[in-house]
C-alpha cells in the first residue's frame, strides 16, 4: 500500500500476526466514519472474533492525528430521510454491537483526538491505551442531534456523571488525563511510539489466556447490554429523526 493510497483513500484493514489480530481503520477526513467503512469494521471485528488463530484483537485508526473524528458530515449533510438516517446512524450501532459480542478482547490504540462516534468506539473497548494527546468530545448537542447511539457505551465506561458532562459541555475537549481518571483509559502515554509498545506487549501477554476463560470474563463484563441490539437501533431512529430537523439542517450547512 504507498503512501499516496494511504493519505487519500479510507479503508478497514486486519493484519495477524502472532496470534493478534490489528484492525485498523482510516480515512483522510480526520478519520470520520462514513456508512461504508462503519459496515466494513463491523464485518472485520466478527470475522476476527471467529477466526481460531486469533487471540486477541487490537484495534486502531490510521494516520498520527486524531483517533477519530465520528460521523462522517458529508454523509450527515446528504440524508433526506428518516429511513437513510437510521441506517446511517445503525452503522455506529452495529461497530459496538460487534465490539461487545465478540468473544476476544479487544485492546483499543487511541493515539490522538477522538469525537462523538469516536468516543463510542472508545468505550466499547474492552481495554483502552492512548497518549497524552488522545482529548475526548461528544460533540452531537452542537449539530442538533445527541450521543444516542454511542450514549450506552459512554456511559457504561464513564457513569452517568461523566457521560453528561461531556454531552452537555459540548464544546469542550477534555484531556486524557480526565479520561484515564473516568476509567475511559487504561494507562496514558507520552507518545505514540511509547503507546504502541505498551500496546503490542500487553497484547502479547494477553494470548497467555485461556480463549473460554475470557470468552466468559467477556460475558461477564458486558452482563446487563444483551438489549443493545434492540436499544442502538431505537437510538439510531431517534439520530434519524433529529437529523432531519431544520435545527440541525441549519447547523450541518456551517460545516459544508
Amino acid at each position: 500500500m504507498g503512501t499516496q493510497k494511504v493519505m487519500t483513500q479510507a479503508y478497514v484493514t486486519q493484519t495477524i500476526q502472532n496470534q493478534v489480530a490489528t484492525i485498523e481503520f482510516f480515512h483522510p477526513a480526520h478519520n470520520s466514519l462514513p456508512g461504508d467503512i462503519l459496515a466494513k469494521l463491523a464485518k472485520t471485528i466478527e470475522e476476527a472474533g471467529k477466526n481460531e488463530e486469533v487471540l486477541v484483537i487490537i484495534l486502531k485508526s490510521g494516520g498520527e492525528r486524531t483517533f477519530c473524528a465520528g460521523a462522517s458530515f458529508k454523509e450527515l449533510i446528504a440524508i433526506e430521510d428518516e429511513k437513510t438516517g437510521e441506517k446511517f446512524f445503525s452503522g455506529f450501532a452495529n461497530v459496538i454491537n460487534a465490539m461487545r459480542k465478540c468473544p476476544k478482547f479487544i485492546i483499543g490504540r487511541v493515539q490522538g483526538k477522538t469525537v462523538g462516534g469516536g468516543v463510542g468506539l472508545a468505550s466499547a473497548m474492552d481495554y483502552c491505551m492512548a497518549t497524552k494527546f488522545a482529548s475526548i468530545k461528544l460533540s452531537e448537542l452542537n449539530v442538533g442531534i445527541g450521543p444516542f447511539v454511542v450514549g450506552p457505551a459512554v456511559q457504561r465506561k464513564l457513569g452517568v456523571s461523566g457521560m453528561s458532562q461531556i454531552a452537555i459541555d459540548a464544546n469542550t475537549f477534555y484531556d486524557a488525563e480526565w479520561a484515564r481518571q473516568k476509567g475511559l483509559y487504561a494507562n496514558v502515554y507520552e507518545s505514540t511510539e511509547e503507546l504502541d509498545k505498551a500496546v503490542a506487549e500487553f497484547a502479547q501477554n494477553l494470548c497467555n489466556y485461556n480463549p473460554e476463560a475470557v470468552k466468559e470474563m467477556k460475558q461477564m463484563f458486558w452482563r446487563g447490554t444483551e438489549d443493545w441490539d434492540e436499544l442502538l437501533l431505537e437510538r439510531a431512529k431517534i439520530s434519524g429523526r433529529l437529523v432531519l430537523s431544520s435545527f440541525t439542517k441549519e447547523k450541518l450547512k456551517r460545516f459544508e
